[in-house]
């Protein structure tokens, strides 16, 4: 307990339309409490689920984990909130920020996906490599066209948004033999990234890359960053995978590169979700749609968001800095 004796207040607001995978059932809640015990001891924990007890329990708790939840005049149903902890990195849904009560901290979850988003993402470069897209054109038509292709190694990565995912994903390239080019927002370093930039470099860099992934969020400076031109800069060959938000690229341009079988790519993230069914990315050739599943993973993903959680809760206790903290002015 803190001082006092009273514990902290812990709202978990589950939402049943996200499944399995984002769900903190009570065997998961208390593997986490097991896991995490100093901070348990100090915790009351409420666990709701699509607003049925969240006014009642929003008008004592000083913590708020969820993904959906009520938001207007936060700051009067829950005058002794602290922290809110997105369970996921991204928080496009809830902008604008102006919701945010003030002295109310904003986190995410980035980094619970864990390996499973950067395995994909090696995958989907590897599928490219092997011509994989055009492969799967030729099938849909019955046609016998072999694809020839040379190894991967001393190839060309280009990682535009070295966060997380984008770090991790740079690190198995390695594995692979791949040079590693990365984009992020500082400039700074990254020990796996062989040549790191900032975003206004990510034209020159473009004809440079073999395969580029998207695995930055979505702001208002990074908004349609691939559009025509950018496709057009790309080399013939060239591989795009779109990971990380669909707002970052224009599909309409994109699809008519993939029309002209210059470039292929790998797309987990669209516009319009589920993908509409009369939408012409079904039948557009040299492409693989996967239906924003990439880095599901029903086994660790809530875990590892509930540990992330119970580190910062920690943190809170202790009054240190948290970890994850949303920047209002970047939106992530």
């Amino acid at each position: 307990m803190r001082d006092g004796g009273k514990p902290l207040h812990l709202h978990i607001e589950n939402v049943s339309r996200l499944g399995d995978v984002f769900e903190v059932t009570p065997e998961r809640l208390d593997a986490a409490r097991d896991r995490h015990p100093d901070v348990a001891s100090k915790l009351k924990v409420t666990v709701g689920r699509d607003g049925d007890i969240y006014a009642d329990a929003m008008k004592t708790a000083e913590v708020l984990f969820g993904w959906q939840f009520e938001r207007e005049a936060l700051g009067r149903l829950a005058p002794a909130l602290r922290l809110i902890q997105v369970q996921g990195a991204g928080i496009n849904h809830l902008l604008p920020l102006d919701w945010l009560p003030p002295g109310v901290v904003l986190t995410n979850s980035s980094g619970a996906h864990g390996r499973r988003a950067s395995e994909y993402l090696i995958m989907a470069v590897l599928a490219l490599n092997n011509g994989l897209p055009h492969l799967v054109t030729s099938q849909q038509k019955s046609r016998w066209a072999p694809v020839t292709n040379t190894s991967i190694a001393g190839k060309t990565l280009l990682i535009f948004g070295v966060g997380h995912v984008g770090g991790d994903t740079a690190r198995l390239a390695k594995v692979f033999g791949l040079r590693v080019l990365g984009v992020r927002r500082t400039g700074e370093p990254h020990g796996d990234v062989d040549e790191m930039y900032r975003p206004e470099d990510l034209p020159d860099l473009l004809p440079r890359a073999d395969f580029i992934i998207n695995t930055a969020p979505h702001t208002p400076s990074t908004n349609r960053v691939f559009g025509a031109a950018e496709f057009a800069r790309m080399k013939d060959g060239a591989g795009f995978v779109n990971y990380s938000r669909a707002q970052l690229v224009d599909y309409e341009a994109l699809r008519a590169e993939l029309d002209s079988g210059r470039i292929s790519a790998v797309v987990d993230v669209f516009d319009e979700e589920p993908l509409p069914s009369a939408s012409p990315l079904w039948q557009t050739p040299n492409l693989i749609i996967t239906p924003h599943c990439s880095s599901n993973d029903p086994v660790n993903h809530a875990p590892r968001s509930l540990d992330l959680l119970f580190e910062n809760i920690g943190r809170l206790l202790r009054d240190e800095p948290l970890e994850n903290v949303v920047d209002p002015s970047e939106q992530y």
